[in-house]
C-alpha cells in the first residue's frame, strides 16, 4: 500500500479523485487537505509517496506549498487553470490534470506514476528552463518557513534583499528571513517600479531609500531609512538613477 494525500479546497474535486482512486486499491489516501497549510502538516506527518495538488487555494497556493517541502514526492496537479502547466513541470510534476478531467485521463496519470515507481523514481525530469507564468501572489508576498512556522511577508514590508549562497536574505523592519530562491528570480518577479537590483548581491525597495552617498574609489552607497548602507555597483548605480528619474 502506498500513501497519498489530496490537497484541494474544493470538496467535490477531492471526492472525484477519491472516486477515481477506487480502481487503484494499492493507493491509500491518508488525508484530505483544504489548503496548503494543512498539506504541509500532512506531508510531514505521513510522508506520502504521491500528492494530488490543486494550485489556486486559500492562504498559500500549491506552488508556495511545494517551495516549503524538502524533497517532495511525486506530484499530480489537479487544477482548473491551464496557464500554469509549464511552471508545474518546473516543479518536476508527474502530470497536470485540467479540471474537469475524465477517469481515463486520471488513469493515464496513474499509469505514468506506476511506471516511474517500478523504475525506482518518484519524479519526472524537468523539461528545462523556461520563463514560467508568475502567479499574482508572487508579486505581492513571499512565503517562508522559519523554525517550523510559516510566515507570509507582504512585499511592502521588505526593506532589501541580499544574496546568501543558494538563498536570499529578506530584511524587514522586524526580522531577517531566508528563502531558497535566487536574486534573479526576485528581479524577474518583484515589480520593477518598487524594487531595483543595485548590486549583484543586493536589491532594495525604492521607498526605503533616503539618499545616495559617495563611497571609496569612485563608488556609491544607498542609504536606507533604517540606516543600512547598501553598496552600489556601476550598473546598479545607473539602474537606480534611471528608476529615480535622475
Amino acid at each position: 500500500m502506498k500513501k497519498a494525500i489530496i490537497v484541494d479546497d474544493e470538496p467535490l474535486a477531492r471526492m472525484v479523485v477519491k472516486e477515481y482512486l477506487q480502481n487503484h486499491p494499492f493507493i491509500t489516501v491518508m488525508q484530505e487537505c483544504n489548503d496548503g497549510f494543512e498539506g504541509l502538516k500532512a506531508i510531514a506527518q505521513y510522508k506520502p509517496f504521491l500528492i494530488f495538488l490543486d494550485i489556486q487555494m486559500p492562504k498559500i497556493n500549491g506552488f508556495e506549498m511545494l517551495e516549503l517541502v524538502d524533497n517532495p514526492p511525486a506530484i499530480i496537479f489537479t487544477t482548473a487553470f491551464d496557464e500554469y502547466a509549464m511552471k508545474a513541470f518546473e516543479f518536476h510534476a508527474l502530470d497536470y490534470l485540467l479540471k474537469p478531467f475524465s477517469k481515463e485521463r486520471f488513469d493515464k496519470a496513474m499509469k505514468k506514476w506506476i511506471g516511474l515507481h517500478k523504475q525506482g523514481r518518484t519524479q519526472l525530469l524537468s523539461p528545462g528552463l523556461h520563463e514560467s507564468v508568475k502567479q499574482p501572489e508572487e508579486r505581492t508576498r513571499i512565503v517562508v518557513r522559519e523554525a517550523g512556522n510559516i510566515k507570509i511577508i507582504p512585499v511592502h514590508e521588505i526593506q532589501y534583499l541580499e544574496a546568501y549562497d543558494d538563498y536570499v536574505k529578506i530584511f524587514t523592519a522586524k526580522e531577517m528571513l531566508l528563502k531558497k530562491k535566487t536574486m534573479n528570480f526576485y528581479e524577474q518577479t518583484l515589480e520593477a517600479s518598487q524594487f531595483v537590483r543595485v548590486h549583484r548581491s543586493y536589491m532594495i525597495q525604492l521607498n526605503q531609500l533616503t539618499k545616495i552617498e559617495p563611497a571609496e574609489k569612485d563608488s556609491y552607497e544607498a542609504v536606507l531609512k533604517s540606516g543600512v548602507r547598501i553598496p552600489l555597483s556601476k550598473t546598479g548605480y545607473t539602474k537606480l538613477k534611471t528608476a529615480l528619474g535622475i
